[in-house]
């Protein structure tokens, strides 16, 4: 069975604490053959992706940032996925249905999978400066920036 959101959001409560772990953990030579012990003296190696990991929510957190963690094979509600991009989830379904995100229906509701969704979220930060582009190019070919830079100011009565 798929596995449903299981997040956790974490708080940035002590970003003092937090800053001195990322200073730790940004220096390369500090993490060869580092290891997570326990209050009983047991410890166990922790592999690189782990430690980018943690030196990524460290950054954020010392920064004041709040962190969510959520496994990538997740898959998604349409409301969850809606949430997640910032729309509505009407926009969401027409998205869907227009082939722009690829979704399951294992029974009757669609499914979203949290890497598809995230892709669409890279792709369209990625697209929004091409366009804001685009759209500053046509207004300077239109003579709109040179009308809106000289025109006087006036008080709306």
């Amino acid at each position: 069975m798929t596995e449903t959101l299981n997040e956790r959001t974490l708080l940035p409560e002590h970003p003092d604490q937090l800053a001195e772990v990322h200073r730790f953990l940004a220096t390369p030579t500090s993490l060869e053959g580092a290891v997570l012990r326990s209050a009983d003296g047991e410890s166990v190696a922790l592999p690189p992706e782990m430690l980018e990991a943690l030196r990524l929510v460290a950054l954020a957190l010392s920064d004041g940032k709040a962190v969510t963690v959520a496994p990538l094979h997740t898959t998604l509600t349409t409301q969850e996925a809606a949430e997640l991009l910032g729309m509505s989830r009407p926009t969401l379904v027409k998205l869907l249905d227009a082939g722009e995100i690829p979704f399951t229906r294992p029974v009757r509701h669609r499914r979203v999978r949290l890497t598809d969704v995230l892709a669409f979220r890279e792709y369209r930060r990625a697209e929004r400066p091409a366009g804001l582009s685009e759209l500053t190019r046509i207004s300077e070919d239109l003579d709109l920036y040179d009308d809106v830079a000289t025109a006087p100011l006036r008080r709306h009565e």
